[in-house]
Order: structure tokens, then C-alpha cells, then sequence
């Protein structure tokens, strides 16, 4: 069913995208157009629309943890529309700017924090060939460098508000942002190490023989290096514990105190934009990029006919770099399959592979959000100085253990050699013996122990939320009314006695 309705949306237009494709790629004024107006439609609209379920989701999250009512009374059917009346409220906001601020700097401030998550979205894949720069082989690298920005964005908006609590807001979030920037790159090399590549494809196709052939289950280094990017990274999104920047209780809104309106919203979608970024780059430097946990065995890639380790060999030898549309890749990956007839991958099942594995990376990056959700409405916020503290004697030391851990490890337990008829010698220098099962058995060991661990923590994660879902009712929201009137309805009603 899945291959019919594939063919049927793709055989047909096939032979004019094609043509239109070859237009474009003829005309570079032609290509600079069509690549700005994807820009300016798809991206727009995909980070807007994953900002407002962000927000949305984050009321969710926090209305069943704390037993808040609101998310579930508001906005229609569980508060759907709750973040389109917030960003048309914010749009008809009046935009102010305090007397004694500097105009520029505190106009331009909330731009610069959107700009750099803006850019980064334009190397991020989310297939096989759902990337718009897929052939940046630093790509990890220049996402890192863009995201670096927003730390300048945040400064600029403190010292322009010429407000001492944007100001103090201000210095929190540069001393916090640079500072973790080294423990969290320290911990993406260990991924690198093992990989041998900065490009997000290839790390995407590295990974796709099954979970047991997910980088963050290679070694034990691996493992515990993951677990230090994830609290890096919530320090770098400015998330809960580590929610100094904006730090209510003390700085009133830290440093965006002094904004109103749509400026003040560009800092709230650069924040839950960021955070999907950093949750893809996660999923794609450890956790299998675009890959189903089933690997080649996920019946989904068997219907399609497709195999993710001869797509990750037809890449690797430069066959699907030197393809042309989806018809030529799929007949590169047939030719490493062997496939011919009924079992060979067409171009319309390749389309429906793109589009099941976008929604791996959705699945991956927003269960990592979930978590990130999930601990700020559970832990504290500590202080400043434990905040520093955390992060130059505590994660520091422990990444450059991973860092020391990963590289002997590597050097100890090599990747096997690869037959050189596989056309791998002249590609790049990325470490295709994982993707191909060359690897020594103490190496497909500790990867199997390591998968059994994860699969385990994940577990008891469910079964918290599991138990916290089923004991609700037996814990109703705590009031001192009996029901809770709205005009001229009742909202609540208390199951206490």
C-alpha cells in the first residue's frame, strides 16, 4: 500500500521536476532565488511552527507536573490555540523603548537573537536528502559558530535597555553561554572521534544499521559524554536549572525587562528554536540520526525496499553525490543492493523513506525537548556561582575524561579495514566500517551492553510518566474553593470532600 501510493504521488511528475530541476541548477541567479524563497517560506514557517507547539507543549508539560488547570480550560479542545492568541496579542502590542536606552542597540538586539537559530536550521537534515546545504563537511562546526552569536544578541539587549536588571540578566547569560560552549563542544568531539566526520549527513548515514550502531552506545565514553552535552546544552538554552539570564524571582525578566511586543516574542522563538536545534544535533551526533531503532529491519524499510546500509555504502563511494534527483539516487543504491525487478527502491518509495525518516528526527528531537521541559518544572534554579561551579569543576574535568576515554578507546579497539572493491578508499575520511558491521567483537559487545542500558533508563522514564498518569486522579489539584467560577460557567469542580 505504502509503495502504491508512492509511486502513484511521484512516477508522474518525475520527468518535469527533473527538467525544472536542471533549469535551476543552470542558472545560478535562477538557484539563488529558489534557494531564498525556501528560505523565506519553508524555514520561516517550519520554526514559527515549531516555536508555537514548543510553547504550547511547555504549558502541557508543566499543567500535568505542577496540576495547573489553565492548559487544559483555554484555547479550545487542551489549549490548541492558546499560542496563536499569544503571538496575535504580542503583534498588536505597543512596541516601547525606555527613555535613556540606546534606539539601535535595543532595536536591533532581538533580530540578532533570532538570526543565528534562523541559520542554523539551513544545515540541519532531516532525511536522507531533506537538507538544504547538505554538502557542508563542516557543517557541525558552522552550526556551533552560528549559534555562538545569540550570546552577543543577549548582551546587546541588556547594556541597550540601560536597565540594571537587564543589564545583570545580560552578564549572567555571557558568562554562562561561553563558559559551557567548552564542555559542550568538548563532548560533540568525542561523536566526532568516533565518526571521523563533521558533516550531519554522514553522521545520519553512519548510524543506520540499528540502535545497537547509535554513537552514543560505541563506548562507554560515548555514553557518559551524551549525558554531559544534555546538561551542557540546557545551560546554553538558557533552561532550567540553569535559568539565570532571565531569573524572575530575582531580575524581574532578566534581560529582556524592557521589552514589549513582537521584540519581546523573537527572544521567546530564538529560546524553544534553539532548543530543537541542539535537540537535532544530539539526534544526529548520538542517537542515529534520521535512522529507525530497527534499522534494516524496520518493516516500514522492508515495504520500501530499502536498505540504510547500502545507502550509507552507495553515499560513501560518491554514487548518490553523483546522482541526479531521486530517480538516479535510488538506482545508486540499487546498484550496492544488487536490487533489481520488484525488489529495486523507485523514486517514489525513496520519497516516502525521506519523509519516514523526518519523522524519526522529529520523534528523537522532541522527546529530548520533553526532557528539557520535564526538568524545568521539576528542579530548582541554583545560583550563579553554583552555575560557574558546575561548569568549570564538575563538567569540565568529566568532558575532557570523555575526550581522553573515547580516543584511547579508539586506539585500543580500531575499526576493521573495508574492502577496497567497496570504492570507500577515495571518499571521505569518515569511519564507514561502523555502518558496515567491520567491528571487532569486544566493540559489538560493549555496543549491545550500552543499548541494553539506554533501552533500560528510557524504561524507568516511561514508567515514571506511566505511574505519574495513572495516580492523577487520586491527587486533585489542591484549592481552597469547592469549584472555580468563570462568568457564568464553572470550570473546575473539586473532587475533595
Amino acid at each position: 500500500m505504502i509503495t502504491m501510493l508512492g509511486n502513484a504521488a511521484t512516477d508522474g511528475s518525475l520527468s518535469s521536476l527533473a527538467g525544472i530541476m536542471e533549469l535551476i541548477q543552470n542558472n545560478i541567479w535562477l538557484e539563488i532565488l529558489v534557494k531564498l524563497t525556501i528560505i523565506g517560506t519553508v524555514y520561516t514557517g517550519g520554526i514559527s511552527l515549531i516555536a508555537m507547539f514548543s510553547i504550547w507543549w511547555e504549558r502541557k508539560v508543566a499543567g500535568h507536573i505542577q496540576g495547573r488547570l489553565g492548559p487544559m480550560h483555554t484555547g479550545g479542545w487542551h489549549g490548541w490555540s492558546q499560542s496563536l492568541a499569544d503571538g496575535v496579542k504580542l503583534f498588536q502590542k505597543e512596541d516601547l523603548i525606555p527613555d535613556g536606552a540606546d534606539k539601535m542597540l535595543y532595536r536591533i538586539a532581538p533580530y540578532i537573537a533570532f538570526a543565528p537559530i534562523f541559520a542554523a536550521f539551513v544545515a540541519l537534515p532531516f532525511g536522507p536528502q531533506l537538507c538544504f546545504e547538505g554538502t557542508l563537511n563542516n557543517g557541525l562546526l558552522y552550526i556551533l559558530a552560528v549559534l555562538a552569536i545569540e550570546v552577543m544578541a543577549v548582551i546587546l539587549a541588556g547594556w541597550g535597555s540601560n536597565s540594571k536588571w537587564a543589564i545583570y540578566g545580560a552578564m549572567r547569560e555571557a558568562c554562562q553561554m561561553v563558559s559551557y560552549e567548552v564542555p559542550l563542544g568538548l563532548s560533540l568531539i568525542c561523536a566526532i572521534l568516533a565518526a571521523g566526520t563533521l558533516n550531519l549527513v554522514e553522521l545520519g548515514y553512519l548510524q543506520g544499521g540499528g540502535m545497537q550502531d547509535w554513537f552514543v552506545f560505541h563506548n562507554p565514553f560515548l555514553f557518559f559524554a551524551f549525558i554531559l552535552y544534555f546538561i551542557a546544552s540546557l545551560a546554553s538554552c538558557k533552561r532550567a536549572p540553569f535559568d539565570l539570564p532571565e531569573s524572575e524571582s530575582e531580575l524581574v525578566a532578566g534581560f529582556h525587562t524592557e521589552y514589549s511586543g513582537l521584540r519581546f516574542s523573537f527572544f521567546f522563538f530564538a529560546e524553544y528554536a534553539g532548543m530543537f536545534v541542539v535537540g537535532v544535533i544530539s539526534t544526529f551526533t548520538f542517537l542515529g540520526g534520521w535512522n529507525s531503532p530497527l534499522g534494516a529491519w524496520d518493516p516500514i524499510y522492508w515495504d520500501l525496499n530499502y536498505n540504510p546500509i547500502f545507502a550509507a555504502q552507495a553515499y560513501g563511494n560518491g554514487s548518490i553525490s553523483a546522482a541526479t534527483g531521486l530517480t538516479g539516487i535510488a538506482d545508486a543504491i540499487n546498484a550496492a543492493s544488487g536490487a533489481t525487478g520488484d525488489s529495486a527502491l523507485t523514486a517514489g518509495q525513496l520519497a516516502i523513506v525521506n519523509a519516514y525518516c523526518f519523522g524519526w528526527v522529529i520523534i528523537k528531537t522532541f522527546g529530548l525537548i520533553f526532557i528539557q521541559m520535564w526538568l524545568r518544572w521539576t528542579l530548582p534554579r541554583i545560583r550563579v556561582d553554583q552555575v560557574m561551579y558546575t561548569c568549570i569543576k564538575v563538567l569540565l574535568p568529566m568532558s575532557l575524561v570523555a575526550l581522553l576515554g573515547t580516543a584511547f578507546w579508539i586506539a585500543l579497539v580500531p575499526p576493521s579495514t573495508i574492502d577496497a572493491g567497496l570504492g570507500f578508499e577515495a571518499a571521505t575520511g569518515a569511519n564507514w566500517a561502523h555502518i558496515l558491521g567491520h567491528t571487532s567483537g569486544l566493540q559489538l559487545v560493549m555496543q549491545f551492553v550500552l543499548m541494553f542500558l539506554g533501552l533500560g533508563i528510557l524504561g524507568a522514564a516511561g514508567l515514571v510518566v506511566l505511574y505519574a498518569k495513572i495516580t492523577a486522579p487520586k491527587h486533585p489539584p489542591q484549592s481552597f474553593f469547592k469549584e472555580l467560577p468563570v462568568g457564568n460557567k464553572v470550570s473546575w469542580v473539586s473532587s475533595q470532600s
